[in-house]
């Protein structure tokens, strides 16, 4: 069963479900992924410190772990 990704999952818990979605992170301009705050901060409130639609990132995140 593939996992879904929610605005208000935490990137590290997403980081540590599968380490291969660190490209998308990083392709978005979210460079800082091993940082304190990266580790405990959702998604929804990274894409807003770095002016990202968090549903375009959720649906490139959620296609990615549809394919696992």
């Amino acid at each position: 069963m593939a996992a879904e990704i929610t605005k208000d999952m935490i990137i590290g818990e997403i980081l540590d479900m599968d380490p291969d979605t660190a490209p998308y992170f990083l392709e978005m301009g979210m460079h800082c992924l091993g940082c304190p705050s990266a580790r405990g901060e959702s998604l929804e409130d990274a894409c807003a410190v770095h002016g990202i639609e968090v549903s375009e990132l959720i649906a490139k995140l959620n296609a990615h772990f549809a394919q696992k």
